[in-house]
């Protein structure tokens, strides 16, 4: 028996070794695919709207885009979770990566030929890329502890920040490339995000291995046969995943319907005042850097202080975010790069401290199928905004979007609330039973 005990304790040992370093490996590989697939995002973003507008000669469609792409990453959320959860993060982002590539391509050819039909599906398609992106946050998390959660996203979202801030400002560059080879100018960023695509999922497919999901699931696998967990804890714990799960999603939809529907409108309505398209890519370039670069600070925070803060945090930001894009001059630089500065940091206090509840709250026995189907309301909250912003600006004006989005990231505050009642409510339970047993 005590032989037996030794090797079971020798065994934990080498398993926490090997999580450890798998668990740096993991963050790196995902880390160099997400500086690939944030230029891919951030390209076709920029001049979506715009390319829309140009195709279809109308305002009232420039959300269209938008919506498209983030209802095609709400499809593939929930297959890349799927195909995740089946076969592990390596498959499963492969595949969403390489997908969003050639959607990015289908756009390419639609701008050329000029064909609104084959421009819908391949934005659909395109938002492949934009899920698995998203998703890819997921699989740095897979062997870190709880309290490297939180940083473990954040430094995934760090490394996007490079190719997400590089692709805006790539636009001018990629537009005049595209019509020195007779492609029109606003397909020029889907050019990159083509490439870069396709390069982010190569880089997971060849270098992630061993996958951290599937070797996440063995580590606890092996726990299992070595301790015993009391039902009534095991009860508890389901209990308390379910209303996390609940919060996390509910603060990342909130936040996600806010960023999208401003940013989507924002180049139209500086466009429409006169701006220039490397003035938008300055702008858009600012704000997804935003929305990327205070990802390290971010998580570290929420790992600190608590996801509850920063969600509150996350919802006071994007309000000012709101104010200052509808007060701001229509021909103030200065002003709209504020605006979109404060747009993007609210949305990473809400991905991040959303982000961190989710997985606190799931095993990986279910948890990649559970975050798929997460990030497909993500998505359709996306697309949701996306399509409303076009209306809202066509039958009224930017800053009465602006403002709206601003109130409605108000909401943050009363599920935080919720969540913190429920959750002092449990302990009180949990309390008295402990009495109950122990009498």
């Amino acid at each position: 028996m005590a032989n037996k005990a030794i090797d079971a304790m020798n065994e934990e040992v080498d398993l926490a070794e090997n999580q450890k370093k798998i668990y740096k490996r993991t963050l790196i590989i995902v880390c160099i695919s997400q500086i690939f697939g944030g230029a891919g995002l951030a390209a076709g973003v920029t001049v979506g709207a715009l390319l829309a507008q140009q195709m279809l000669e109308s305002d009232s469609v420039t959300g269209l885009p938008a919506a498209l792409f983030t209802l095609g990453s709400a499809i593939a959320a929930l297959l890349v979770g799927r195909l995740s959860q089946r076969f592990g993060r390596r498959i499963g982002l492969t595949a969403g990566f390489i997908t969003g590539g050639f959607g990015a391509i289908g756009v390419v050819i639609a701008a050329i030929t000029n064909n609104i039909f084959i421009l819908l599906p391949s934005l659909l398609v395109y938002g492949a890329g934009t899920a698995t992106n998203l998703q890819a946050r997921y699989a740095g998390t897979d062997l870190a502890n709880k309290n490297q959660r939180a940083t473990a996203i954040s430094i995934a979202m760090v490394s996007t920040t490079f190719g997400a801030v590089a692709g805006p400002s790539l636009v001018g560059v990629m537009g005049n490339f595209a019509n020195s080879i007779g492609v029109p100018a606003l397909a020029g960023p889907f050019i990159l995000s083509s490439i870069a695509f396709i390069l982010a999922g190569l880089v997971v497919y060849i270098m992630l291995r061993p996958d951290p999901l599937i070797f996440a699931r063995f580590i606890e696998s092996n726990k299992q046969e070595n301790e015993v967990i009391e039902d009534n804890k095991s009860h508890a714990l389901e209990s308390n995943n379910k209303r996390g799960i609940f919060v996390g999603a509910s603060i990342m939809v909130l936040t996600q319907i806010v960023m999208v529907a401003i940013m989507t409108m924002t180049p139209v309505h500086m466009k429409h005042h006169g701006h220039s398209l490397s003035d938008v890519g300055v702008v858009i370039g600012f704000h997804i850097g935003s929305m990327y670069l205070p990802s390290l600070v971010t998580g570290i925070l929420v790992d600190k202080i608590g996801r509850i803060a920063m969600s509150i945090a996350a919802g006071i930001t994007l309000l000012f975010a709101g104010l200052l894009a509808a007060m701001a001059p229509s021909d103030s630089m200065v002003f709209l790069i504020i605006a979109l500065s404060l747009l993007g940091l609210g949305w990473n206090f809400g991905l991040i401290s959303g982000t961190a509840q989710i997985i606190d709250s799931t095993n990986s026995s279910t948890r990649a199928k559970t975050q798929g189907l997460i990030d497909v309301f993500i998505a359709l909250a996306g697309a949701t905004g996306g399509a409303m912003s076009g209306m809202v600006v066509a039958n009224s004006s930017y800053a009465t979007l602006a403002l709206a989005g601003g109130t409605l990231s108000l909401l943050l505050i009363p599920v935080v609330i919720w969540s913190r009642y429920g959750k002092e409510e449990k302990d009180v339970s949990n309390l008295y039973n402990d009495k109950q047993v122990e009498s």
